[in-house]
């Protein structure tokens, strides 16, 4: 039997006018319904319909204008294409060095590195911002062997990023894996990104390899969920048979 819905009505709500702007159902800058059609629509009381369009214009979907009555946000979720290293001026982008130090990694990280026990790596910790907007919290490790010594431990920021270090020190970037997850953000990412109350975060588990599949990077990628989606593509190989 189908698990049941047991979340306040005004969660469900929320949740559904949520997934229609995603879809594109309510296209941005569009008036939403009125609350009275909402709570025919929803069968739902009219608190019930005001703290589900509270919880959206918290989480920046929805615009409450004077004289416009609630609108959607004139700015869809972006579209991110996924690489390895992208220039951070490009698109409006920038970022915030906030640390630079040589530690033991947490055992995930060491694990993908390669690392054994007692060998250290150098993690660099960002903050990307697109305009004056926090959009993403990124914790950068590296083998202390290979980077201590060379501008990865540098505690200023790097021309053309940590791709050109490491292409300098023969050990170029071949290809990287993700592994994504969607959890509840940590109190750290909350202040950092300023995440509304029950939005989750996008978490990109990174490797980067070198030649002969060698790991030079592990990073773990952090965006909040409601600002958004990520693009891969590849090639799909021919199948046999």
């Amino acid at each position: 039997m189908a698990k049941q819905d047991e979340r306040p009505r005004h969660v469900q709500i929320a949740a559904d006018l949520r997934a229609q702007i995603m879809a594109g159902a309510l296209a941005p800058g569009e008036k939403i319904p009125s609350t009275r059609v909402l709570m025919q629509q929803y069968g739902a009381s009219g608190t019930a319909v005001a703290n589900a369009v509270g919880i959206l214009k918290a989480e920046g979907w929805l615009l409450g204008q004077q004289g416009k009555g609630v609108t959607v946000r004139n700015t869809q979720m972006v579209i991110v294409d996924v690489g390895a290293y992208f220039e951070p001026t490009r698109g409006g982008y920038s970022y915030k060095l906030l640390k630079v130090e040589e530690c033991d990694p947490q055992r995930d990280v060491a694990d993908m590195l390669g690392l054994q026990l007692g060998e250290r790596a150098v993690l660099r910790q960002r903050l990307m911002l697109r305009g004056d907007i926090p959009v993403e919290l990124c914790w950068s490790y590296y083998p202390a062997s290979i980077a201590v010594g060379t501008a990865l431990a540098g505690r200023s920021k790097i021309r053309g990023g940590a791709p050109a270090v490491l292409a300098e020190l023969g050990l170029p970037e071949r290809e990287f894996t993700d592994c994504i997850s969607s959890r509840v953000p940590t109190p750290e990412e909350v202040e950092h990104l300023d995440i509304p109350d029950g939005v989750s975060v996008l978490e990109q588990f990174r490797v980067i390899y070198s030649d002969d599949d060698r790991p030079v990077e592990v990073s773990l990628i952090v965006k909040p969920g409601h600002l958004y989606k990520l693009k891969y593509r590849q090639a799909i190989s021919e199948k046999n048979g």
